[in-house]
């Protein structure tokens, strides 16, 4: 008899800012990245790589709830946001700030919005 390990490893997610829970609607992400590298190439070949700081981010599509503003997204400095993912990963993002320009989709009803900051770790 075969064992059945299978269990939810993605498709959902809770988001909370500053411990206010948003209906996430559609796609979300991460990414607790710190540095960018691109290589460096010569004439004579490869030369190595150069490396610059990047912010981590947390990302998602947003329902356009009665308790959510525009205003408020784009208001958004020094908060923690929380992603709690279906395969049991939390990810924390500090001293975040709202970055682009959060713009609704009126036909949807859902608002995309992305922080950036300098920690975002996963646990």
């Amino acid at each position: 008899m075969a064992v059945d390990n299978t269990y939810l490893l993605a498709g959902t997610c809770q988001l909370s800012v500053n411990g206010t829970s948003y209906l996430v609607a559609g796609d979300f992400g991460y990414s607790p990245a710190k540095v960018k590298r691109e290589s460096l190439t010569g004439k004579d070949g490869v030369h190595g790589y150069k490396e610059e700081p990047v912010p981590g981010y947390i990302k998602a599509k947003l329902r356009d709830s009665g308790g959510l503003t525009v205003a408020q997204l784009n208001q958004m400095t020094n908060v923690t946001v929380t992603l709690q993912l279906a395969n049991g990963k939390n990810i924390v993002g500090r001293n975040m700030w709202t970055v682009d320009f959060p713009e609704v989709d009126s036909v949807e009803g859902t608002i995309d919005a992305k922080w950036e900051g300098p920690s975002v770790e996963e646990a």
